[in-house]
C-alpha cells in the first residue's frame, strides 16, 4: 500500500457531517429559523470572506491575532474567512441604510472559522445563528432579542430550570473604570480579562499586573458591590410580563468584544455540565461609525451550533433520526427494475419520499439495508407485483403487511405515518 495515501480525517477541528449528523444540525437549524420567523425577522448573509480591517477595527485583538485565518490573496489583499458575523452585519447596514426600513428584524445560520484549541464545545468551524434588531435604541429592543433567544431554547424542549439568562450592562462597566480611574487605552485588554475571570485562577495577578493594585483593587471591588441598576430592574420586569422567567441579574457578565455599548447577555446550562456560556450578545450602538456613517443603535445574539449540542445531549432533547426516504422498493427481479421505477415516481408525485434499491442483492440483504438506513416502509417489486398490479407494504419495526393496490399505497403510508 502506498506511503502517500491520503488521510480520510477531516482537517483538525472540523466535522464532517453523515446523514445522522446532517439530520440534527438540520433539526437545530430549523428550530432557530421558525422562531426568529415567529418574531417577524427576515433572513439574510453575507460572504465568509472578508477584509481582514473589518475585524480589525472593532473585533478583540485576541481574535484577529491569535484566532483568525486570514491570508493574502492573489491580488495582495488581506482577507480573513469570517469569525463573527456583527461586523458583516454592520457592514451591510451601512451600505444600504436609506434603502432599509428601521427598524429591521434580520437574522442569519451561517459558518464561521476561528483557529482555536478543539475542546468541548470549541471547534474551528461552527455555525453560528445571528438575530438582531437594528434601529431601536429602546429597552423593548433589548427585551425582545432574549425573549428569542428564551423562546428558541424551549422550542428545543428545554425547561427554564434547564438554562440560565445572565444580564450585565456595559455602561455598568464604564462607570466602574470612570469610578477605579482605569485609562481609556487599558479598557479593552481589562474588559477581556474580566469576561474570563470565572475561568482564571491567576485573574487577580494579571488584572494587578495590567491595571496595578490599588486600580484592580477598587475596580473589583465596585464590581462586586454593584448588584443591579435601575435599567437591569426594568429589564427584568418586561421580560417576566412576556413569560421569561429565568432572567437573573449577574454584573459579572461583560462579553469580550470591544463594540458592545449598553445591556449584555450570557446563557447558561444550569446543569452545570457545560461550563462555559452556551451564547450571548448584546446592545452595539457604534459599529456602523467605522464606515463613515451615522450612528445606528443596533441590539442582537449568537447562538452556536456546537454548544446547543452539548445542551441537547446533556438534557437528553436530542431528536431520534429520521430519514427522508420513507419507503424502500426493493426490486425482486432485474426485469422488474422499469416498473419499479416507474412506481416510484408515480409516488413521489404523491409526495411519498421513495428510494428504490439498485443493489441487485438477494431480498434478504435488501431488506436489512432498508433496515439499516432505518427507513419504516418496504415493497418488494418483481414480475409478480408488476403482472398482478398488488403491493405488499411491510412496516419493518411492526412487521405488519397490507397488499394494496399502487393508488392506495400512499394513502396507506400517510395514514400510518402520521
Amino acid at each position: 500500500m502506498s506511503k502517500d495515501k491520503l488521510s480520510t480525517e477531516p482537517y483538525k477541528g472540523v466535522r464532517d457531517f453523515y446523514p445522522e449528523d446532517q439530520f440534527l444540525q438540520d433539526y437545530i437549524f430549523e428550530h432557530m429559523s421558525r422562531a426568529c420567523e415567529l418574531f417577524g425577522y427576515e433572513a439574510y448573509n453575507a460572504s465568509l470572506l472578508e477584509p481582514t480591517d473589518l475585524y480589525r477595527s472593532k473585533t478583540s485583538d485576541e481574535i484577529i491575532n491569535e484566532q483568525s485565518y486570514t491570508f493574502t490573496d492573489r491580488g495582495k489583499r488581506e482577507v480573513t474567512l469570517r469569525p463573527e458575523m456583527t461586523p458583516s452585519l454592520a457592514r451591510m447596514i451601512a451600505g444600504k441604510s436609506r434603502e432599509i426600513p428601521m427598524p429591521a428584524r434580520w437574522y442569519s445560520i451561517g459558518n464561521f472559522f476561528r483557529y482555536e484549541r478543539p475542546q468541548k464545545g470549541r471547534v474551528r468551524e461552527f455555525w453560528q445563528l445571528n438575530a438582531d434588531i437594528i434601529g431601536s435604541s429602546s429597552i423593548e429592543a433589548d427585551a425582545e432579542v432574549i425573549a428569542l433567544a428564551h423562546n428558541i431554547m424551549r422550542s428545543f424542549g428545554a425547561d427554564e430550570r434547564n438554562f440560565e439568562i445572565r444580564v450585565s450592562d456595559r455602561r455598568l462597566l464604564e462607570a466602574a473604570y470612570e469610578a477605579a480611574g482605569v485609562a481609556a487605552e487599558d479598557r479593552a485588554v481589562t474588559t477581556r480579562l474580566l469576561d474570563r475571570r470565572a475561568k482564571m485562577e491567576d485573574f487577580d495577578t494579571k488584572l494587578a499586573a495590567e491595571l496595578g493594585e490599588n486600580r484592580a483593587s477598587a475596580l473589583v471591588s465596585y464590581l462586586d458591590r454593584t448588584t443591579s441598576t435601575a435599567y437591569l430592574e426594568q429589564l427584568h420586569t418586561i421580560l417576566k410580563a412576556r413569560g421569561v422567567g429565568n432572567m437573573i441579574v449577574d454584573t459579572k457578565i461583560t462579553r469580550g468584544f470591544d463594540y458592545y455599548t449598553g445591556m449584555v447577555f450570557e446563557v447558561f446550562d444550569a446543569s452545570g455540565q457545560n461550563a462555559r456560556s452556551l451564547f450571548g450578545g448584546g446592545r452595539y450602538d457604534n459599529l456602523l461609525t467605522l464606515f463613515g456613517h451615522d450612528p445606528i443603535p443596533a441590539v442582537g445574539f449568537g447562538m452556536g451550533d456546537v454548544t446547543m449540542r452539548d445542551f441537547l445531549e446533556t438534557h437528553n432533547l436530542m431528536p431520534d433520526y429520521v430519514p427522508t426516504s420513507e419507503l424502500m422498493l426493493c426490486v425482486v427481479d432485474e426485469s422488474a427494475m422499469s416498473h419499479a421505477q416507474k412506481l416510484a415516481q408515480d409516488l413521489r408525485r404523491e409526495d411519498v419520499a421513495v428510494a428504490v434499491n439498485l443493489s441487485a442483492k438477494k431480498l434478504g440483504d435488501q431488506i436489512r439495508q432498508a433496515d439499516k438506513m432505518k427507513i419504516p416502509y418496504i415493497i418488494a417489486v418483481g414480475e409478480k407485483e408488476r403482472d398482478s398490479g398488488q403491493y405488499t407494504v411491510k412496516n419493518l419495526s411492526t412487521g405488519h403487511e397490507l397488499t394494496t393496490t399502487a393508488d392506495r399505497i400512499s394513502e396507506h403510508l400517510f395514514s400510518s405515518l402520521g
